[in-house]
């Protein structure tokens, strides 16, 4: 399913939903949040995925900080979490150990729990965590409320899917493989840190659907239009080249497909456009801001260590598409 299916799908469900319940999946946010009174309000989310690197202790790294990135995105703080994991019995015990330690270094680097989990039998490997968060202020992102003259920040490189698609080939140089990992390893916690310092109207991260995809999600929800400046897009080293080989993700083509007649985008010979509907694991943060707080902002991510952080679109006027890529 391409972005936005699935909520169409169970659009019209007979579902319980409280007062207390803020956000569920009907806008495709990011997490579910709800009022649990003074103690300030509960984030909710899962996610998992197959492995995008060697090694089963970067995975496990990996598979946590992209969990972890729906509650940051929401501009929460994770507290607890619990395992998805899928694998079969014919994979090494040491490597199914290093995964987990992986993941529970990254989530004891913040102070959340892994509490838990549930083990499937399955062919391929797949891990994920089901993560609560928690808010204290009461103040929280969603990926909608964008306004007209914000400008549009992103805190990563992508191309993400491009190089690790590279990697399970075998064709990915080393050079590119550490770059690739620098970024998914690069949590997105500081950057959620920074948002109540400025006048932030809505906030994802950028993952499965691609920056086209989340950003028509965006765009979409918020009743705008969301022009990207490409040149200001910065893409991870390889990924034109792979995409121009045709190494290039199943899930790139399934976004351009779902998003294309609400996006505007020239269509190049050598595939570089496939970059921006590549799927990104523990892809950066997608941020509308207001114009005059922008500059700031990518001065305080980039002194925090998002280095590639950048003003790379602009939201407009509703037009005939969503999004718009210049």
């Amino acid at each position: 399913m391409g972005p936005g299916d699935l909520s169409a799908v169970l659009n019209g469900l007979k579902l319980y939903r409280p007062e207390k319940l803020l956000v569920g999946f009907e806008t495709g946010d990011d997490a579910a949040v709800l009022d649990i009174g003074e103690s300030g309000y509960l984030v909710q989310t899962v996610d998992f995925i197959t492995p995008v690197v060697d090694d089963a202790y970067t995975f496990g790294r990996i598979s946590a900080l992209n969990s972890m990135s729906d509650v940051y995105a929401m501009g929460g703080v994770p507290v607890s979490a619990l395992s998805v994991f899928s694998y079969s019995c014919s994979v090494d015990k040491d490597d199914i150990r290093a995964m987990m330690q992986g993941a529970g270094d990254e989530f004891a680097a913040v102070n959340c729990s892994l509490c838990g989990g549930h083990t499937v039998d399955d062919a391929e490997i797949k891990l994920g965590f089901s993560v609560t968060g928690i808010i204290k202020d009461k103040k929280f992102y969603r990926n909608v409320g964008l306004r007209q003259g914000d400008l549009m920040i992103y805190t990563k490189k992508l191309g993400i899917g491009l190089i690790t698609t590279a990697i399970k080939a075998g064709l990915c140089n080393d050079e590119y493989a550490a770059e690739v990992i620098k970024t998914m390893t690069l949590s997105n916690k500081n950057a959620a840190g920074i948002l109540r310092q400025f006048d932030v109207s809505a906030c994802t991260d950028v993952t499965g659907f691609g920056l086209a995809g989340h950003g028509n999600e965006m765009a979409s929800g918020s009743g705008v239009t969301v022009e990207f400046f490409t040149d200001k897009i910065h893409i991870q080293n390889g990924a034109k080249e792979f995409a121009s080989q045709f190494i290039i993700p199943a899930g790139a083509y399934s976004n351009m497909e779902f998003v294309k007649d609400q996006c505007v985008f020239e269509q190049t010979s050598d595939n570089s456009h496939m970059v921006l509907f590549d799927p990104q694991t523990s892809g950066g943060l997608l941020i509308g801001v207001a114009e005059k707080d922008a500059e700031a902002m990518v001065r305080v991510l980039k002194s925090v260590g998002y280095e590639d952080t950048d003003i790379i679109g602009r939201v407009t006027e509703k037009s005939d598409f969503s999004v718009i890529f210049n």
